[in-house]
């Protein structure tokens, strides 16, 4: 299967079970007024997942048109466009953070636990999907009146799409082989 390809079913996926997890009500606890306190967001996983050699151009355009598609589907207005587009962009810096050898030594390979590990790999999107919640967060609530309700809600959204990212790597992620 060509890379264009499996990129594309994966966003077509990742889409669907966005969408999925925006019509189920998942709380921890609420506020008073009865909204969630977090928002597991899956999407900015297909901006991670894309291989090392995506020049940053086309990494900020596909996650400009992500964001944009989210936007239209959850009514947002430019929120998620932003968020997306910033984490396209600080991603090529993210990556080599944590590689030892620059990115176009990794030709045809994509950033995933079987090249990266477990920790590294994590690492990578966890902070980018804590970069992407805190931006996206500011902008909704647009003030910084209530501090640590915005902190609380970056806190446990990152972490509710962390462990979505986890469940998603576990059951489309080829297990690597111990040689003995």
């Amino acid at each position: 299967m060509s890379i264009q390809l499996r990129n594309f079913l994966r966003f077509c996926l990742i889409i669907c079970v966005q969408i999925l997890l925006n019509k189920v009500t998942l709380r921890w606890w609420s506020e008073p007024a009865g909204f969630p306190v977090f928002i597991p967001l899956l999407y900015p996983l297909f901006i991670l997942l894309l291989p090392f050699e995506t020049p940053v151009y086309l990494l900020l355009l596909i996650g400009f048109g992500t964001g944009l598609c989210m936007d239209m589907l959850m009514n947002t207005g430019g929120m998620q466009a932003a968020a997306t587009v910033l984490v396209a962009y600080l991603r090529t810096n993210a990556l080599n953070a944590l590689l030892p050898r620059p990115l176009d030594e990794y030709p045809g390979q994509s950033p995933s636990v079987k090249n990266l590990g477990w920790v590294p790999f994590l690492t990578y999107s966890g902070f980018l999907i804590l970069i992407h919640h805190s931006l996206y967060f500011t902008i909704e609530l647009w003030s910084f009146t209530n501090f640590f309700m915005l902190l609380l809600k970056i806190f446990a959204s990152a972490v509710t799409s962390m462990l979505f990212v986890i469940v998603y790597l576990l059951l489309f992620t080829r297990q690597i082989s111990s040689r003995t």
